[in-house]
């Protein structure tokens, strides 16, 4: 069985230390769910560790063909459950109506775009536990106040509890990146809605950090001109804002456009 070319498209660099791929799928807790959807498997490093664990059914995700040959080799009992196809226009739903979790080594070119789609999906994806590059790994658990702090951090803090696990080295890979790697878990929090309206809550969110130099009062004018530019939110910048303050920045929003 011939080993799998890494491919520069897919963004791929294949984990070698197994001690790493069985600490990565042991932090996943996977509480009362039974479908664990593997993003991007490769070879198997972390496949072969979710087989082993019987209280879950894993369904791996690949885009590339090479892989999905040596995995069915490899791993026979994965026949019946392997998804050849891209992650990002995958229906969840069709894979099961019931929670999930999602598991990966995600490939760093599309991380973002997986996050996204989680937050999409929020309502079925209980946990996910990921490597990414650091410093999106950081950045995603960042608290406000930082300069880290951005997008992804507000949209995914609104919907999970987030904690940075631990970071990989660049020579445990073949081929090795050129920067480090975190691990970071995200468990969904109890907020089934957040008390605003939530499709303006990511416009607000995008809006301001996409000019977080300026202050809040100027980077939101091309969402609403007849805000009141009294408010001491309108002062400040965006990173200095917590999810509650985003909530109660689209409320004021929302409430100038009426």
């Amino acid at each position: 069985m011939s080993l799998v070319r890494a491919k520069k498209s897919l963004g791929q660099h294949f984990l070698k230390d197994q001690n790493i791929a069985r600490k990565i799928v042991d932090s996943l807790k996977a509480e009362n769910i039974s479908t664990v959807i593997e993003i991007g498997p490769g070879m198997g490093v972390l496949t072969q560790y979710l087989l082993q664990r019987e209280n879950i059914t894993t369904i791996p995700v690949e885009i590339d063909q090479e892989s999905v040959a040596y995995l069915y080799a490899a791993y026979p009992q994965l026949k019946n459950s392997l998804v050849q196809g891209d992650f990002l226009e995958l229906d969840l739903k069709t894979i099961s109506s019931e929670k999930m979790a999602v598991i990966g080594n995600f490939p760093y070119n599309i991380s973002s775009q997986i996050f996204f789609r989680v937050i999409e999906n929020r309502s079925q994806v209980e946990e996910v536990v990921c490597m990414i590059q650091k410093e999106v790994a950081q950045r995603i658990a960042c608290k406000p106040g930082t300069k880290e702090y951005g997008i992804l951090s507000v949209l995914l803090q609104a919907y999970y509890d987030i904690d940075y696990l631990f970071t990989v080295h660049e020579n445990v890979f073949s081929p090795p990146p050129k920067v480090k790697s975190g691990v970071i878990r995200l468990v969904r929090n109890t907020t089934e809605h957040l008390d605003c309206d939530e499709s303006l809550f990511f416009r607000v969110v995008k809006a301001t950090f996409n000019q977080r130099r300026k202050v809040i009062s100027n980077s939101i004018k091309g969402l609403t001109p007849d805000i009141n530019r009294d408010h001491p939110l309108l002062s400040k910048r965006p990173e200095q804002l917590s999810v509650t303050d985003f909530v109660e920045l689209t409320n004021l929003v929302s409430s100038s456009l009426k």
